[in-house]
C-alpha cells in the first residue's frame, strides 16, 4: 500500500512539472504567490509543489482533477486514494510524540490533533533515522487509510524548540500558511470566525458604530472598559455570578479544581474574580479570545480610527481621519503628502481590502482622481479598477482569519508562557554575552 501511494504521489508530481500550457502557468502563479521574497530551497520548492497538486486550481479544477483526467487506466482504490488527498491532506507544524522502526506519531500543534504517520518511500525512511522525539517539523500529510497517514513531501525540520521559540514558529505558521490554519479541525475555525462575529456585534453595541475616532489615550481607556463588558457579558453567557470567587465556582461546576485552573484565565482589565473561557468540562475544545488592547504605537497619538467588520476584524490606524479629509478636500493637491498616505495606504498589508472599499464609498470619483493622479494612470476608474489595483499590491480580496479571533486554549496558555520566559530571561541581569538568538517580544 505504501509503495503505491508513493508510486501514485510520484506520477502526479511528474504530470504537473511536465505540464505545459493552462497547468504550468498556475503553477508559476501559485508559487509566486506564496513567494516571500526569499529564494527557497529543494525542501520548500517541493512542498509548494506539492501543495499544488492539492490547492492550485486551473479554471475551476484542481491539478488531481486533471492527472485523474489523463489517467484511464487508474484503479478505483488509486482514485479513491487521490480523492481523499484532494479532501484531506494539509501542512500543518508537528511535533514529534513517538518513534517506531517504521514510522512516527506527531501532533499538530496548531490543533492539538494526533497522527500516525508511515515513510511512503526509502528516501523517507532513511530521512527519519536523522529525526528526534520532541523535533519540530513543517510538514504537509495526506491520508492512507482511516488510521494511517504518509508525509506527503519531504518534511523542513525546525529543530526541537523551547516554548518562546515554538511561539515564533506558530506565528510564522499562521502568517505564512493562512489557508491551512485549523485545515484539520474545521470546528476550530468555525468558532474562530463566530468569534470575529461576536467581537463586531459587542464592538458597535459598545461604541454605537463600526467606526469610531479618539485621541490614542482616550481611546485606550474606552478599550479597557469594553474589554470588562464583553468579559462580563461571557461570564452572564454561562450563568457564572460575577460575585463569586474562583473557589465557589469550582464548587458550583462539580469539576476538579485542577482543570479549572487550567482553564480559567483572569480576565486582564476586568474585575479580577472574573474569567473568560467557558468553564465546561465537557468540551472538547476550549477557545480564548485574545485581550483587547490599544497596540503601543497608537497609545500617544493624536488621532486613532478604530474600525470593526464581522469578517475582516478590527482595525486602528492613526491616518484614517487625514485620507477621509483628503477625500472631502475640494484640491486633494493641497494636502501636503497626499501621495505618501495614499502609496503607504497601498503598501502596507494591515491596510486591507475592505478598508479600501470602505473609502471608496466615502467619494469614489475624488478617489479615482487621486489615484490617477498618484498612479499616473489617467483612465483609472473605482467602479471597474479597484480590486485589480490592490491584488497588484498583494492584497486578498477575501477575509483572512483576523488576530481578533478567539484562539485554541492550548496556544493561548503555549503564547502565555513563552512570555513569561521572555519577561523572566529580561528580567535576569545580563553578563557577557556574545550573542543573542530566539525570540523577542
Amino acid at each position: 500500500m505504501l509503495e503505491r501511494a508513493w508510486t501514485l504521489k510520484q506520477n502526479l508530481i511528474d504530470f504537473v512539472l511536465d505540464a505545459e500550457g493552462e497547468l504550468a502557468v498556475a503553477l508559476e502563479a501559485f508559487a509566486a504567490a506564496r513567494s516571500t521574497g526569499e529564494r527557497y530551497d529543494i525542501a520548500q520548492q517541493n512542498q509548494v509543489i506539492d501543495s499544488f497538486t492539492v490547492e492550485g486550481k486551473v479554471g475551476n479544477r484542481t491539478p488531481i482533477d486533471l492527472f485523474v483526467e489523463s489517467q484511464p487506466d487508474l484503479t478505483q482504490s488509486e482514485r479513491s486514494l487521490l480523492e481523499s488527498w484532494r479532501l484531506r491532506s494539509f501542512t500543518g507544524l508537528f511535533e514529534i510524540t513517538q518513534i517506531s522502526p517504521d514510522g512516527f506519531d506527531m501532533t499538530n500543534w496548531l490543533t492539538a490533533k494526533h497522527y500516525a504517520v508511515k515513510p511512503n518511500s526509502a528516501n523517507f525512511l532513511q530521512e527519519m533515522s536523522r529525526l528526534k522525539l520532541g523535533e519540530i517539523l513543517l510538514a504537509r500529510i495526506a491520508p492512507l487509510t482511516d488510521n494511517w497517514w504518509i508525509l506527503s513531501s519531504p518534511p523542513i525540520p525546525r529543530g526541537n524548540l523551547g516554548k518562546p521559540k515554538l511561539a515564533v514558529a506558530i506565528g510564522n505558521f499562521k502568517q505564512n500558511y493562512k489557508n491551512n490554519l485549523y485545515s484539520d479541525a474545521p470546528e476550530l475555525l468555525e468558532q474562530a470566525w463566530q468569534s470575529v462575529e461576536q467581537y463586531h456585534e459587542d464592538f458597535t453595541e459598545f461604541f454605537g458604530s463600526d467606526e469610531v475616532t479618539l485621541s490614542g489615550y482616550h481611546l485606550n481607556k474606552q478599550l479597557a472598559e469594553f474589554q470588562e463588558v464583553i468579559t462580563k457579558k461571557r461570564l452572564a453567557d454561562i450563568g457564572i455570578d460575577q460575585t463569586k470567587s474562583l473557589a465557589d465556582i469550582v464548587e458550583d461546576a462539580g469539576v476538579d479544581p485542577e482543570e479549572i485552573k487550567a482553564v480559567a484565565i483572569a480576565a486582564a482589565g476586568a474585575d479580577t474574580k472574573a474569567v473568560e473561557v467557558v468553564l465546561d468540562s465537557n468540551a472538547s475544545s476550549k477557545m480564548v479570545t485574545p485581550k483587547v488592547e490599544l497596540p503601543d504605537r497608537f497609545k500617544k497619538a493624536e488621532k486613532v480610527t478604530a474600525l470593526s467588520h464581522p469578517r475582516w476584524g478590527q482595525t486602528f490606524l492613526s491616518n484614517y481621519s487625514q485620507f477621509t479629509e483628503m477625500l472631502a478636500a475640494e484640491d486633494f493637491s493641497t494636502i501636503p503628502g497626499y501621495d505618501k498616505l495614499v502609496r503607504s495606504y497601498l503598501e502596507d498589508p494591515a491596510i486591507n481590502v475592505w478598508i479600501w472599499r470602505r473609502l471608496a464609498q466615502v467619494n469614489p470619483a475624488k478617489l479615482s482622481q487621486i489615484l490617477q493622479t498618484v498612479l499616473e494612470r489617467t483612465d483609472f476608474q473605482i467602479e471597474s479598477d479597484l480590486d485589480a489595483l490592490l491584488q497588484e499590491f498583494k492584497k486578498p480580496l477575501e477575509p483572512e482569519l483576523p488576530e481578533i479571533a478567539s484562539v485554541p486554549l492550548h496556544l493561548h496558555n503555549l503564547f502565555q508562557e513563552a512570555l513569561g520566559e521572555v519577561n523572566k530571561s529580561k528580567s535576569k541581569p545580563q553578563e557577557k554575552k556574545k550573542s543573542s538568538k530566539g525570540f523577542k517580544s
